[in-house]
């Protein structure tokens, strides 16, 4: 699985030992809470204690011990907390798990895995901002055609096209935030939600120890709309690192080769062909976003349980929780490399640029003739059939098609412009005039 390539820091927060940590800190509180509550006596709690400290030191046997226990009991949290129990001194350890079922330590511990890994998240995004934010500046005023249905269209700067895909993430970034106070919700609540073998004060102190609040109201489980939503939001940032990765790889085709990934030393393209330097790193990050989309659709199919509650969505939360954020958090690492390691190529663009012979001025002169009085229709049609003409002269294999040189050459154009107006006005400053105030505007 792709979890292997993630940062230790994400894997480490779906490992067992953590969950096994975040299980034993909510049984402690519950406990703790139970002896404010007057039900727990203080010396049995000290006991339990002792007992749970002895399996925070030794998380890896406690892991064992469940998982072997499981073999035979076919049930984790029981699993657990019969290992624990074992770790008690004298019967005080009959308080263990007192009035809670397995679903309030599991979905409470859900609640703080998923907090902990959107905190990666989130710090993830902002690295790669910082990351793009600078390559933006770099290329600020760096003209580049922009491309319509993957027609050159009008110019427009490689700084521009960075600013977006800054703006785009800050976006994401709000996404992952908002998804991380959506999902730090804990339940204390019972067996179907009532509250009636806890009080609702045992929940409250739980929740706020963790640095969670209680669900409103909830069944055995915590509704799953709220972990559904959390997925989308991975999907989307997912989304957004493959509208980029996609923007790239179109970039990076031979005939464009605007922007290229990093190609280390030693590198191999091709088995077959020596001189390849292929996408293969945006070409990854697109698949890989299309398993962030099908995680969520699994989370989707999740809302909808039996009654109080089915266990349907657990077997699939043990897979997506992990694999879509460990998933995302190698993908933005992978795209803040990516983007530090941008190879970008001016002249290209410029020659690139070139190719349209102008005509990437067509709609500044047939707004130009708009203003001089023309009608809209009689203005496009004369400013077309100049574009057209253009083609037809490069078609013919002459080398001097030029959109101006046609647009001067039509008495029904040339007659509304003054001397070097048609030069001045079909320039790339009078596209890039905005570009400073733009920059300003996304604070870059």
């Amino acid at each position: 699985m792709i979890t292997r390539y993630s940062r230790p820091e994400m894997r480490a927060i779906w490992q067992d030992e953590n969950k096994l940590r975040i299980w034993l800190q909510i049984e402690l509180l519950a406990t703790e809470a139970l002896v404010k509550e007057g039900i727990v006596p203080a010396n049995d709690f000290a006991k339990i204690k002792a007992g749970a400290e002895k399996c925070f030191a030794d998380l890896k046997g406690l892991v064992e011990r469940q998982k072997e226990l499981e073999k035979t009991l076919n049930h984790d949290v029981i699993g657990f907390t019969t290992a624990v129990a074992e770790q008690i001194a004298d019967d005080a350890s009959r308080w263990f798990h007192f009035g809670l079922t397995s679903s309030d330590v599991g979905d409470t511990c859900y609640a703080v895995q998923m907090v902990q890994a959107a905190d990666i998240l989130i710090a993830d995004v902002g690295t790669l901002r910082k990351s793009i934010a600078k390559r933006a500046r770099e290329f600020q005023f760096t003209p580049c055609i922009g491309r319509s249905h993957g027609i050159h269209a009008e110019p427009t700067t490689f700084g521009l096209k960075l600013a977006l895909m800054h703006d785009e993430f800050g976006r994401a970034l709000e996404r992952l935030e908002r998804a991380r106070a959506v999902a730090a919700v804990g339940k204390i609540s019972g067996a179907v939600g009532t509250s009636a073998h806890l009080s609702p004060r045992v929940e409250e102190f739980v929740c706020e120890k963790l640095g969670l609040r209680p669900a409103p109201i909830a069944t055995q489980v915590v509704q799953r709309d709220i972990h559904a939503e959390y997925q989308t939001a991975l999907a989307l940032v997912g989304a957004s690192i493959e509208r980029w990765a996609v923007e790239f790889r179109h970039l990076q085709r031979t005939e464009v080769l605007e922007a290229e990934e990093p190609f280390t030393k030693g590198q191999k393209g091709s088995s077959a062909m020596p001189h390849k330097r292929n996408p293969i790193t945006w070409e990854r990050l697109t698949g890989l976003a299309r398993v962030l989309r099908g995680n969520a659709l699994a989370a989707l199919e999740n809302v909808a349980l039996w009654h109080e509650r089915d266990i349907s969505h657990s077997s699939v939360e043990r897979i997506i929780f992990p694999d879509s954020c460990t998933l995302l958090d190698y993908m933005l690492s992978l795209l803040i490399r990516l983007m530090d390691g941008l190879q970008v190529y001016p002249e290209n663009m410029k020659r690139n640029l070139a190719l349209s012979l102008g005509m990437w001025n067509s709609q500044t002169v047939l707004l130009a003739l708009i203003k001089k009085g023309l009608t809209r229709e009689a203005a496009y049609n004369l400013v077309q059939d100049a574009a057209m003409k253009t083609w037809e002269v490069k078609h013919a294999g002459r080398d001097d098609a030029d959109f101006i040189v046609q647009l001067k050459g039509t008495p029904e154009i040339a007659r509304h412009f003054a001397k070097g107006e048609l030069d001045k006005l079909c320039s790339l400053d009078f596209h890039f005039k905005e570009v400073e105030n733009r920059f300003k505007k996304l604070g870059l």
